[in-house]
């Protein structure tokens, strides 16, 4: 077995795909090695690092297994798992049905890309815990549209092709966001 997967780390991942289509585990177990970091990044940066990320990163693979069949090469499989892992971020801040406190830590900060550098690491933290609190200010659709071109730097078309919206749309929700965004941070540097 540990043969097969050294082999298909270097099998096309349309070839993958046509594998797992057929039902190979080992072809799966490959496709979720090359894209595990980026579903994990998507969903810490749509849910914050709990538990509930860790389950929505493993439903993403499932639902990626359970769908498979429909899946049509017409994007990247990047593509696909990136909007099946926002899509099921949005039902999980739906269901909680109130905003989410994110947790901060430096961790977190450093995993979305949102660190800046400042003289002193207190004020880099005050200024991360800012950011997380900003960001879980903002509709989940807003944030989906933030991180995929702000912290995981996507284009726009791309983001569009994501989140199956037109371009107008992302540009517009972008540009609600940052202002959204730039009225909370205001006020939590006031307090």
């Amino acid at each position: 077995m540990r043969n097969t997967l050294d082999q298909l780390q270097y099998i096309d991942e349309s070839e993958l795909v046509l594998l797992v289509k057929n039902g190979n585990e080992e072809a799966l177990a490959e496709l979720i090695r090359r894209h595990q970091r980026l579903v994990a990044r998507v969903v810490v940066g749509m849910l914050g690092n709990t538990p509930e990320a860790d389950d929505v990163g493993q439903e993403t693979f499932i639902r990626f297994w359970s769908a498979v069949q429909n899946y049509r090469h017409e994007a990247k499989v990047s593509t696909f798992l990136t909007r099946i892992a926002i899509n099921l971020s949005i039902n999980e801040l739906r269901k909680r049905n109130k905003r989410f406190e994110w947790e901060s830590s430096l961790e977190d900060a450093e995993s979305r890309k949102m660190s800046i550098a400042y003289p002193n690491e207190s004020q880099r933290i005050d200024e991360n815990e800012h950011i997380s609190k900003a960001l879980a200010a903002i509709e989940p659709d807003h944030r989906a549209v933030v991180i995929l071109r702000l912290v995981q730097g996507y284009s726009t078309n791309e983001t569009a092709q994501m989140l199956g919206i037109p371009i107008g749309t992302v540009l517009s929700r972008l540009s609600r966001a940052l202002e959204k965004l730039r009225i909370v941070i205001k006020k939590l540097e006031e307090v």
